[in-house]
């Protein structure tokens, strides 16, 4: 019977096509020399991406980069944990509780608006002087490898979305830190403080920031936001805050 080796190369490459990406790089491309070639190579890995949809990366040159392509496009997922206050406070640390302490309420909530997207239900809200809390993010164990990291370093993405009542003012800052093996801070995000006027129509606003060309050794992201009122009223008037994300891409 004809062995392996006989079959043209773009039928192997369809065969290997079909096998999911972590085992073609763990076990497939220890088979034989060839099959690590294919492996290696931008074919294999331009074909997973067009079967499974993945576009976007006709930019990249090189072949290392439709490998690293295919695998940052298949993990992109939000890494923040319980973003929008579904699970309490769970998952947030570092939380600090000026005032009354942070909440969690129902959209729109008093004085507030719908968010623009009917998935989000919920918001943190701050009090009467500064709440933080904080989400570090361990980049390995989501499945971001050192070599990743280090040589192809692939954008990280940081969204949030805040909003004020429109019956107080209030304050809101956002930070955000990659940090090293010993958390050293090897990139750093800093908003202002930004401050919302008493009358403000409320709506929802997003900031956004993206990491690139940070260096090597990066292992970990701290996101922090929070806020206060401006009015020091008791109770909840505070900034509102929901739908933080974090997000490696290609």
């Amino acid at each position: 019977s004809p062995r392996m080796e006989s079959l043209p190369e773009a039928v192997l490459i369809r065969i290997l096509a079909s096998i999911p990406a972590v085992d073609l790089v763990l076990a497939c491309r220890l088979v034989c020399c060839q099959w690590k070639n294919l492996v290696d190579g931008a074919a294999l890995w331009i074909l997973k991406c067009q079967q499974e949809g993945l576009t976007g990366a006709e930019s990249q040159e090189d072949a290392e980069n439709w490998q690293n392509f295919y695998f940052l496009s298949k993990k992109r997922k939000n890494l923040i944990k319980n973003p929008c206050g579904e699970e309490d406070l769970q998952h947030w640390g570092e939380v600090e509780n000026g005032g009354d302490g942070w909440k969690i309420e129902e959209l729109p909530g008093d004085f507030g608006k719908e968010f623009p997207s009917e998935d989000v239900h919920k918001y943190f809200v701050t009090s009467y002087e500064w709440c933080r809390k904080a989400q570090v993010i361990d980049l390995r164990a989501e499945g971001y490898w050192e070599e990743l990291m280090d040589t192809t370093q692939p954008k990280v993405v940081i969204k949030d979305w805040y909003a004020g009542r429109s019956d107080a003012g209030c304050l809101y800052e956002l930070c955000v830190k990659l940090l090293s093996e010993n958390e050293d801070v090897l990139a750093e995000y800093r908003s202002e403080t930004i401050a919302i006027p008493q009358d403000s129509d409320a709506n929802w606003t997003e900031i956004s920031h993206t990491f690139s060309n940070y260096g090597p050794g990066v292992r970990f992201v701290r996101f922090e936001h929070g806020g206060q009122d401006t009015l020091f009223w008791k109770g909840w008037y505070g900034v509102r805050v929901t739908n933080s994300s974090v997000t490696v891409e290609p």
